[in-house]
């Protein structure tokens, strides 16, 4: 096969599972340990088995990945920010000081390309790039399924693959630094083979992919917690009694200090990236990890770095505006029950702070394997109430961009098993019930919503437009709004 960028994407397609295994895993996949509800929750094969056996066969010894000076972050709500915000930092006191000179950053999913996930130094990697480390990584670990261990002898699937692209990519690159965000959980999630980070951090914590996770807070809480390393500082932000009692065990299991971290009060005031509390929350974390990471390598952060580093903040699909003429578009990717309420109250907020009110529209997507669709609409339905920011129309529509079926060849996408016609049936009645003075509307395309919306603003005269409930839905609108 020609090394290509669309044909490495291809390739990358086909470690996809079509399904979840629903069959508990047994003990010696998991390195068995007792969550507090005493519920098994790792299905199949754990995504941590073989990781390190992968590692090696592409030439990357422990001590390569040590090497790498990495920040572990894992939670519920707010990985990517704090993510984003530690970058930042660091970025900043780089350009001050020359240090960390590579800063590699791996997070998911992604909004608009693959690319997204592997960062060095703000930037996606490129093309060429990605195509290159892919097709060393693939030619690598293929062959390995004709023999050699039994955990060797598999070959990874999607997100493993992608975690391990990114250890290669980082190392071949000499980054100085790298930020890593978990996937889902924790103790047992492919970045996990990360053995000597340099500190861990875990932000918020709530009730999501609960069936991978359990059934409650403190079981996500003790799955989150196992990247807790020996010897490495781990930082926290405040988190209710349950999941805290959690984490300070988990810590003192590991042999190491746990630093729970509050809005700290050295942050600007009138910031606009930090009007929203939550992001105040992140940002201190994020403030936490990179002065520990600097003073643990004889460098430390200024008043000025901190100042650079938030005004050269930048996340995108993340509590994001966008003005075009007198229609406002407020996005976020909220897509579990906390980060939609986070999301509901800055939209209200914004709102109930301009001069003249305008008419408000929400344009919602989801669909998910892991979460209630109707779940979560009906607790944004409640949020939105609750903050006075109740919209005028309601506009479901799917994760299909464009009107005419162009899908970028970078974008990642799930094909839903329910019709989205029929998802969008199911929302519409749902909303119709709760609130039947609400007008409803249903676009097949992301890029239909927006043709709507304008349609409806120049009507109005004006409209504030608040995209939520999916990644996939904000990355889309992006893509089109940003044209």
């Amino acid at each position: 096969m020609r090394r290509s960028y669309e044909n490495a994407l291809k390739l990358l397609e086909t470690r996809r599972r079509k399904v979840r295994p629903k069959t508990p895993a047994t003990p010696s996949t998991t390195q068995e340990s007792v969550t507090p509800s005493g519920v098994p929750t790792v299905k199949g094969i754990s995504s941590l088995v073989g990781m390190k056996e992968w590692l090696q066969a592409l030439g990357h010894s422990e001590s390569d990945v040590d090497k790498l000076n990495i920040i572990h972050i894992a939670g519920t709500k707010g990985k990517g920010s704090t993510c984003a915000f530690t970058r930042s930092f660091l970025r900043t006191h780089a350009l001050r000081t020359g240090f960390p000179a590579r800063i590699g950053l791996y997070t998911s999913p992604d909004l608009q390309c693959i690319r997204e996930r592997i960062q060095i130094n703000d930037k996606p990697i490129t093309e060429d790039l990605f195509t290159q480390y892919f097709f060393e990584v693939w030619e690598a670990l293929i062959p390995l399924g004709s023999g050699g261990c039994a955990e060797a002898s598999r070959q990874p699937r999607y997100l493993q693959f992608l975690a391990l692209l990114a250890f290669h990519t980082f190392i071949r690159e000499n980054v100085d630094a790298a930020i890593f965000e978990t996937h889902h959980g924790g103790e047992f999630d492919a970045t996990n083979v990360i053995r000597r980070p340099i500190a861990t951090a875990i932000t918020s914590l709530g009730l999501d992919h609960v069936a991978q996770l359990g059934p409650t807070v403190e079981d996500i809480a003790w799955h989150k917690a196992g990247i807790f390393k020996p010897g490495a500082p781990a930082f926290t932000v405040t988190q209710e009694a349950g999941p805290s009692e959690v984490l300070r065990k988990r810590a003192a299991e590991k042999n190491t200090g746990l630093t729970f971290v509050s809005s700290s009060n050295i942050l600007p005031t009138n910031s606009r990236v930090l009007s929203v509390p939550v992001q105040r929350l992140n940002c201190s974390l994020a403030l936490e990890l990179a002065t520990k990471f600097l003073q643990l390598k004889g460098h430390a952060l200024d008043a000025d770095d901190i100042s650079r580093g938030i005004d050269n903040f930048s996340w995108i699909g993340r509590f994001e505006i966008i003005e075009q003429g007198n229609s406002q578009w407020f996005l976020d990717g909220a897509h579990n029950e906390l980060s939609l309420e986070q999301a509901a109250q800055w939209f209200a907020k914004n709102v109930h702070a301009a001069h003249v009110p305008q008419h408000r529209l929400l344009i919602f997507s989801h669909f998910s394997e892991e979460r209630d669709g109707v779940a979560l609409l009906e607790s944004l339905a409640r949020a939105l109430v609750k903050h006075d920011a109740k919209p005028d129309h309601v506009i479901f529509t799917t994760y299909q961009e464009r009107e005419d079926g162009y899908t970028r060849i970078d974008k990642t996408l799930k094909v839903p098993e329910t019709p989205f016609p029929d998802l969008c049936t199911i929302y519409s009645s749902l909303w119709k019930k709760m609130h039947p003075d609400t007008a409803i509307s249903t676009e097949p395309t992301i890029q239909g919503a927006i043709k709507l919306a304008e349609q409806i603003s120049n009507q109005k005269g004006g409209i504030q437009a608040f995209f939520t409930g999916s990644l996939h839905l904000v990355g889309g609108a992006l893509s089109l709004l940003r044209r």
